[in-house]
């Protein structure tokens, strides 16, 4: 994974805030996974317009004493794309 590699959810899940648990979830057709606080606080920028690079920016100026947030924020991508939540956004030049 690149920094200026750009993802977004999987065609078919969702990110959603569930107040009754409080925290975000990702919902796909076959169930919902439960995500950490900080998991929902990277998902959200993961838009399939921001690059990981970008991410991270945004990242460090809402938590700027954060500071292992930029590798987090990698292995967490990193992890989403091995357990199939995130597929890479193509580029299309021409």
């Amino acid at each position: 994974m690149a920094q200026q590699d750009i993802y977004q959810l999987r065609r078919g899940w969702r990110l959603q805030w569930e107040a009754i648990q409080g925290c975000h979830v990702i919902l796909y057709p076959e169930g919902m996974v439960k995500l950490s606080t900080t998991a929902g606080a990277i998902l959200e920028q993961v838009d399939g317009h921001q690059s990981v690079a970008d991410i991270i920016a945004t990242l460090q100026r809402r938590y700027p004493g954060a500071e292992t947030l930029a590798d987090d924020v990698v292995q967490f991508i990193d992890e989403a794309r091995a357990n199939g939540w995130l597929a890479a956004k193509e580029v299309h030049c021409g």
